[in-house]
């Protein structure tokens, strides 16, 4: 049983060492076109720019706030029992997490309105985002059984999961209202590929002293796992058509859903800017191939019990049988087809912004006019500030704050450097990339550098890069 306990704890531990990520260097970084997707009303001064099929904007993060791979796994001489049982079985709690996510662009741009002065985004991208809390009392039952744990209540409530794949197809507004205050907002329609969700459960398991014999084991559970996509899933594996039918589902033949981005920058004083945004304010209803799994109901047994003598001639009876049957008749688990609908989870950022220096392109250190005789942004070679990000998970809001600093070289390259502090580490500390040369944009970006060195001994970790081809309809 303990070698099942290990394969299954290895997978958890590397599926969340390998794949909503807040991406704190990206926002605000106005140069690339993608941190149009964080903030709808951020500041923008090219004319258009069209992304790279599928090199756009790819992103991935996983992140383990608790313990990590090599915790369990280093050959450190110590016996992989005991470190589970203690860093594991022991360390951990309900919310502890496990999360991982991975976005890639499938299409991507925007142009500038040349009578309205509106720019307008437009674009598709396929989404992953999975998170399971360490089900605690789950491990303890596993690892230890409840044999010996007499009045001990095992937390039902523990399972909290929840995952999906969606393309998400947007569309974009961003206006300059005047000189101070920019605002933009993005519709976004959903096409759920799968879904899965555990995030209701309540109930327990005890034993307690019994009656008829020494132990008496209550099961109350109030459970529910719903589940979307995965049975087309797989009978297009089984079939051949995998292929196929992930993208029929990715286009518009799964699960439907809308949403919304609201954003917006506020220029305080030439210099200093405030800026805000809500990501994925929407739902999806999911109604085709649903699968509802509920375990409901109450039931205390004493095992089996045999009154050997009255029961002389029917000791061939399968008692056993009789005893699951009479606990699934008082605790049910039925499975239903019935629709239903998941919130998406959203997202918030905020920010505040200094810039400092010589404007780019000249030898004066001056504060002359929000833009230049190109109506462009008046872009500094210096801006430092910091940034919140929240998301809402199961177990409630997660919080990020950020520090950070960037620095422009020309028109050429701008390098942003951030430190984070967040649930997953405390010296989180990231670097972008960005260069243009000409109208070629390529940017990269990498989170957590620290743990770089060992990234089995990391708690978190993310990457961001993208191609670009930006114009800007005139000299910069």
């Amino acid at each position: 049983m303990r070698i099942r306990f290990y394969v299954s704890l290895f997978i958890v531990l590397i599926a969340a060492l390998l794949s909503g990520q807040n991406k704190q260097v990206l926002y605000d970084f106005d140069e690339i076109p993608q941190s149009l997707l964080l903030n709808p009303g951020v500041e923008t001064d090219f004319q258009w720019f069209a992304g790279v099929p599928f090199l756009s904007a790819v992103s991935g993060f996983a992140g383990t706030n608790g313990i990590t791979v090599n915790d369990i796994f280093a050959d450190d001489g110590l016996d992989i029992n005991d470190k589970v049982r203690d860093r594991m079985v022991a360390g951990l709690t309900s919310k502890d997490q496990f999360s991982q996510g991975l976005q890639i662009d499938l299409f991507n741009g925007g142009y500038r309105s040349a009578y309205s002065g509106l720019f307008y985004s437009f674009g598709a991208y396929l989404e992953m985002d999975n998170i399971l809390y360490w089900p605690q009392d789950y491990a303890l039952l596993a690892f230890e059984g409840n044999a010996d744990q007499l009045n001990r209540r095992f937390d039902l409530g523990d399972l909290k999961t929840r995952g999906s794949v969606v393309a998400v197809y947007h569309f974009g507004i961003n206006k300059k209202l005047n000189n101070t205050l920019t605002a933009g907002v993005r519709g976004k329609l959903y096409s759920g590929i799968t879904d899965y969700n555990a995030t209701n459960n309540s109930g327990y398991l005890v034993n307690t002293q019994g009656q008829n014999n020494s132990i008496a084991t209550t099961l109350s559970a109030d459970m529910q796992l719903r589940s979307s996509g995965f049975g087309d899933l797989n009978n297009a594996e089984n079939q051949g058509t995998l292929p196929s039918t992930f993208v029929k589902r990715a286009l518009f033949g799964g699960d439907l859903g809308l949403g919304i981005d609201l954003g917006f920058t506020y220029r305080l004083n030439e210099r200093t800017a405030i800026t805000g945004s809500v990501l994925d304010l929407g739902f999806i209803y999911h109604s085709g191939n649903v699968f509802k799994y509920s375990l409901n109901g109450n039931a205390t047994v004493e095992g089996i019990q045999v009154n050997v003598l009255r029961e002389l001639a029917n000791l061939n009876r399968d008692f056993w049988q009789e005893l699951v049957d009479e606990v699934e008749e008082l605790v049910p688990f039925e499975t239903t087809n019935s629709a239903y609908i998941t919130f998406r989870p959203t997202q918030l950022n905020a920010s505040i912004r200094h810039n400092f220096g010589r404007p780019i392109g000249s030898d004066e250190d001056c504060d002359c006019s929000i833009v230049d005789s190109q109506n462009n942004i008046l872009k500094y070679r210096n801006s430092a500030g910091a940034q919140v990000y929240a998301i809402n998970r199961p177990r409630g809001p997660q919080v990020a704050l950020t520090g950070f600093y960037l620095r422009r070289f020309g028109r050429f390259m701008a390098v942003k450097g951030t430190y984070t502090v967040d649930k997953f580490s405390r010296t989180n500390i990231g670097v972008g990339i960005n260069f243009q040369a000409g109208p070629v944009n390529f940017y990269a970006i990498g989170d957590n550098l620290l743990s770089y060195q060992n990234i089995a001994a990391s708690n978190y970790a993310s990457f961001q890069l993208g191609l670009n081809i930006i114009s800007w309809g005139g000299k910069r």
